[in-house]
């Protein structure tokens, strides 16, 4: 399975690389593309589950990094809740 990486830079700046272990990702998310937060996590939970099927079809377990990954990226979310307008910037995919 081809997996990828994504840089994306959260609404205070910071920047931060993620994994997946497909290239499903890039159907979800697309570099270059700024989500509202919301969308954003929406789109690489619908992802990252999708990657996780993948490895359970092929190998016959979930993915647990694609997992890890979500939840990463929940958490970190949700310290800009409350921040309006917040927006997630895919910068890279690869």
């Amino acid at each position: 399975m081809p997996e990828r990486h994504f840089d994306i830079q959260w609404p205070n700046g910071e920047q931060q690389s993620y994994y997946s272990p497909s290239s499903t990702i890039s159907n979800y998310l697309i570099a270059g593309q700024t989500y509202p937060l919301k969308k954003f996590i929406h789109q690489a939970e619908i992802g990252l589950n999708e990657a996780s099927e993948r490895v359970r079809a092929k190998y016959g377990y979930a993915c647990s990094s694609a997992m890890d990954q979500l939840y990463q990226l929940k958490k970190t979310a949700a310290q800009f809740d409350q921040v309006l307008g917040a927006l997630v910037v895919v910068k890279r995919i690869y």
